[in-house]
């Protein structure tokens, strides 16, 4: 439990969902120069869109064209892990806990205070206290839609097209083309017909 990593070792621990400690000194120091840059996102009016779409591009893996991320925004790595299609639509409070790969398809919508996390922290008392953690890559195919206050835990894949219901907790993997919802999140349907006849209820399409 007190064994020490070179950083080089850290880093590749953190790609390969093993344990190590997140509290490093010199992963620390990397990680809050992008921190900076997440600020500086943060502090921008909503006016100098082209300013945003320049940090996104150096923050970020890979960001398409056409997304636009609400502020405040937070992302612990500050998005040097995500890979973002293009027409990505992010509403306030998008929590991105991007401590190893995530990648989300394009025209995928998030509503506000989602949260994504790719890293965890074992059940064992010493080495949560020891700050020991570990990450697992999380997949969001493309069109999909997650709902305001969802949570998305490491490890998931939602498939394409998929609606996540507001306030749902993504602990498994979520299939292509149906709406789930709850906690844990299920699935409740298949998208079908009707909702290519029905936006919301009784109330018909008509554009």
């Amino acid at each position: 439990m007190d064994k020490k990593f070179t950083l080089d070792e850290v880093k590749e621990r953190m790609r390969t969902g093993r344990l190590y400690f997140c509290n490093d000194e010199a992963l620390l120091n990397e990680q809050s120069k992008r921190l900076d840059k997440v600020f500086e996102y943060n502090s921008l009016p909503p006016s100098r869109e082209d300013k945003k779409q320049q940090l996104l591009k150096e923050l970020f893996a890979e960001i398409g064209e056409g997304c636009h991320i609400e502020t405040p925004f937070y992302a612990s790595w500050g998005g040097k892990y995500v890979h973002f299609g293009r027409s990505i639509y992010a509403n306030f409070n998008l929590t991105l806990v991007d401590d190893c790969e995530l990648y989300v398809g394009d025209y995928t919508m998030f509503g506000p205070n989602v949260t994504i996390a790719t890293a965890g922290h074992p059940v064992h008392p010493k080495l949560r206290s020891q700050q020991a953690q570990y990450n697992l890559p999380i997949k969001i195919g493309a069109n999909v839609w997650i709902g305001a206050g969802s949570v998305i835990l490491p490890g998931v894949s939602i498939g394409d097209n998929s609606v996540i219901g507001a306030g749902s907790i993504v602990t498994k993997d979520i299939p292509a083309n149906v709406v789930a919802v709850g906690n844990p999140c299920k699935v409740m349907r298949e998208i079908g017909k009707r909702d290519m006849e029905y936006y919301y209820k009784d109330m018909k399409i008509d554009i």
